[in-house]
């Protein structure tokens, strides 16, 4: 296996191990055995805890962010309400299918309050993300402003928090299934921006 390759595996299994035994069992024997590896193989990669808890967090967005093929596929299509739902759908899809990944980074954003060098990667990871997240509304023309990214982003993220840990809260309150529950936050979101915007007529300027 090449070194990037077996890279990435060790990181792999070291999300497993966050998401399966919290920031306290991160340790390389735990990753060894998580990757089947011979003992002493993920300190030859990582320098130190530290390092290996930041690149973990670093291989979660990897893993989470789509192929070019979805993005273009994006692009083709209509920039309009539907446009929306659909992509917060296929993003939460595509959070929740990958449960560990989550479950491991909400544990290193807490391990970041208590060490300074991870919260400055992880500060300066989430940035880069919501920046492409508002980028890319913006960008394709889809309802809204960059306000409208920043919430549906904060919602998305607050969502599956609730459904990958306690999923019965939401289905008790809001007596509704998730995907409902993405629908009507989504659509909520959108008439709020709505309401915000300005008319045609307001927007132009008076002669």
């Amino acid at each position: 296996m090449a070194n990037a390759q077996r890279r990435a595996a060790l990181l792999d299994a070291a999300i497993e191990v966050l998401a399966a035994q919290g920031a306290r069992g991160l340790t390389f024997r735990a990753v060894d055995a998580e990757a089947s590896v011979p003992a002493g193989t993920t300190s030859n990669y990582f320098a130190s805890r530290d390092e290996l808890l930041t690149q973990a967090g670093g291989r979660i967005y990897q893993r989470l962010a789509p192929d070019a093929a979805t993005v273009a596929r994006g692009l083709a299509e209509p920039r309009d309400h539907d446009r929306v739902v659909e992509l917060v759908h296929q993003l939460t899809e595509r959070i929740t299918a990958y449960r560990s990944g989550h479950l491991a980074l909400l544990e290193l954003r807490l391990e970041a309050t208590r060490r300074p060098a991870l919260r400055h990667v992880l500060t300066a990871t989430v940035l880069t993300d919501l920046r492409a997240v508002i980028s890319y509304h913006l960008d394709t023309g889809l309802p809204g402003n960059a306000t409208t990214a920043v919430l549906l982003y904060l919602a998305v993220n607050w969502l599956v928090l609730e459904q990958l840990t306690l999923p019965d809260v939401l289905l008790e309150v809001a007596g509704s299934d998730f995907d409902h529950l993405v629908t009507t936050v989504v659509q909520h979101v959108l008439h709020g921006a709505a309401a915000q915007m300005p008319s045609r007529s307001e927007a132009s300027p008076q002669t």
